[in-house]
């Protein structure tokens, strides 16, 4: 049976800012997400980022560290309670699982090098892992058939080894197309709609269209054979619970709710491909409110306020995705017209669609979840490359309307807050010294510390993400250099860290010994039992080798 649909928005006469749907909640104990159900046989709020890596000093030379430690795990008198007293010492670390753990078909893929790694993290202090959840892969084939099998299968294996679990709802395209090894487009089904009605996709000023998600601008309507969007990312989430019941709160601790391209709460200015350059590049984006349901809403809300001329398209003078921003008219910082009355009715319009899809997520997640002990989060983009321009170009496309006059993260935070979510951010590990060198607009340091205040200032948890695999010293300094920074004079901070991601490289012997250094520093240590080598760090050397498992841990 289809959920009912929330209504639709309406808009203030003043600068079109959506009011937001009534309910109230605030609540940070628990969360949790989820007819036909192919599955196998089983026997059987606060922001947090959390990070209990183990220090190494290494005793012989490089190579590998196995994470098959088979009868060797007991070498380490490990504290495995979970118990409420080790979380509450420190901040925990989880590790996210590549992006193909679960095949095409179901499957998880890699199983014994699966199951050695969970054992390598838990001996090196890890508190679980982040596994995405894909609709494109579950909801595949058919509306409301799901096939969990190789989730589950996965949840098994950790509760196997000791692990918890944060599942991300992915409602979200992966990779660039067929050809990408990554590949997860939207479910056959969904995909039929658009091409059926292309507006449901994001489209900008030159007619190109997104597919990573549907568009925001059809939340409530009834597009996808007769539910809307929203409805059915309740349903995903909903049948998600019923299935994963048993582990909820015990093993699954978190659920990160996808909002957006890349499960960030934002709109695809910039294909989430390029995000990991465009600040090379200084894109700025585009807005994405050409499709016929955006330009329906922009319109109405223009005609509300008696400017119907406002309500044609988004801001003309934006100038090319490459432009230098204090060259065009409507981004540069001293007449731009970012600041002028149709600016701000424009972005408030802008911004205020994107919150509203945010709190109808939250709303449907808290209501699932409710009473399951599992704690949500939801995740901002880390749009850092034009922060020190008055305007923040490239952030006002994403949908942030955050500028040097206006905090635009501290509404999201409040919005997080009121349904009991987490925050999730990412470019823990990017220092500014480095970044101005190729962009002197870029800060990424003063983003995250915007960001950090934001959740200090509402009182939500914090779960921070590095942006790239960097397994240097440097990057694991500057992550605990803004962990500090956020838990700097609060009594009892809520921090976990997801280390983004597990791959071939994380286990090569001196990556290896950093990140466990990096675990046990934000962990306390004298919670983590291990017998230490000399200078007080974990010998390692009685790990095995890797390349002696034939290379086991062939992860792409």
């Amino acid at each position: 049976m289809a959920i009912a649909s929330p209504s639709t928005p309406s808009f203030s006469a003043s600068l079109c800012s959506s009011r937001t749907e009534s309910t109230r909640f605030t609540r940070f104990s628990s969360v949790s997400f989820t007819r036909r159900i192919l599955q196998p046989r089983l026997s059987t709020r606060r922001f947090a980022v959390s990070s209990r890596l183990n220090s190494s000093t290494p005793s012989g030379a490089g190579g590998s560290v196995s994470p098959d430690n088979g009868g060797e795990l007991h070498e380490y008198e490990l504290f495995h309670g979970f118990s409420p007293q080790r979380r509450r010492r420190g901040s925990p670390v989880f590790v996210t699982l590549p992006v193909d753990a679960v095949d095409a078909a179901g499957q998880v893929r890699r199983r014994r090098a699966m199951a050695q790694s969970f054992r390598a993290l838990l001996a090196a202090g890890v508190e679980g892992v982040v596994m995405d959840v894909w609709w494109g892969l579950v909801e595949k084939d058919e509306p409301r058939v799901y096939d969990w099998r190789g989730y589950l299968e996965l949840v098994a294996l950790a509760k196997r080894s000791g692990l918890k679990v944060r599942a991300v709802m992915a409602f979200h395209q992966c990779g660039t197309g067929p050809g990408d090894p990554h590949w997860i487009p939207l479910p056959q089904w969904a995909l039929e709609e658009i091409n059926k009605d292309p507006d449901l996709a994001y489209s900008d000023r030159f007619g190109r269209r997104n597919m990573e998600y549907i568009s925001l601008g059809c939340d409530v309507l009834p597009v996808l054979r007769g539910r809307s969007p929203i409805q059915a990312y309740t349903d995903f989430m909903r049948n998600f619970r019923d299935t994963f019941r048993p582990f909820l709160g015990v093993i699954i601790t978190g659920i990160q709710v996808g909002m957006g391209p890349a499960g960030e709460l934002r709109y695809p200015s910039c294909p989430s491909q390029k995000l990991t350059w465009a600040w090379r590049s200084r894109e700025l984006g585009e807005f994405q409110c050409y499709d016929k349901y955006m330009l329906a809403s922009l319109n109405a809300c223009a005609r509300e306020i008696g400017m119907r001329e406002w309500g044609n398209g988004g801001p003309i003078g934006a100038g090319n995705l490459m432009h230098d921003p204090e060259h065009t008219e409507f981004f540069r910082s001293d007449d731009g017209s970012w600041n002028t009355p149709y600016g701000k009715f424009f972005l408030e319009w802008y911004s205020g669609m994107l919150l509203l899809h945010g709190e109808r997520v939250c709303r449907e997640a808290e209501t699932i979840f409710r009473g399951t002990e599992v704690h949500t989060s939801a995740k901002v983009a880390g749009i850092h490359w034009h922060y020190g321009i008055q305007s923040h170009p490239s952030e006002l496309t994403a949908g942030y309307y955050n500028t040097s006059t206006r905090d635009g993260y501290l509404p999201i935070a409040r919005m997080f807050g009121r349904y009991g979510f987490a925050m999730c951010c990412t470019g823990f590990e990017m220092q500014d010294v480095e970044e101005k060198q190729m962009n002197p607009s870029s800060s990424p340091e003063g983003f995250l510390r915007q960001l950090l205040l934001a959740a200090r200032v509402c009182d939500i948890p914090l779960e921070g993400e590095n942006s790239a695999a960097g397994l240097d010293d440097e990057s694991f300094q500057q992550v605990l250099k803004m962990w500090k920074f956020y838990s700097n004079g609060v009594e009892k901070p809520s921090f976990s860290f997801n280390f983004m991601r597990m791959d071939k490289n994380m286990f090569e012997y001196q990556n290896w010994v950093r990140f466990t250094r990096f675990v046990r520093q934000m962990s306390d240590a004298s919670i983590f039992r291990a017998k230490l080598g000399p200078g007080g760090d974990i010998n390692l050397s009685s790990m095995l080798d890797a390349t002696r498992l034939g290379l086991a841990f062939a992860y792409s």
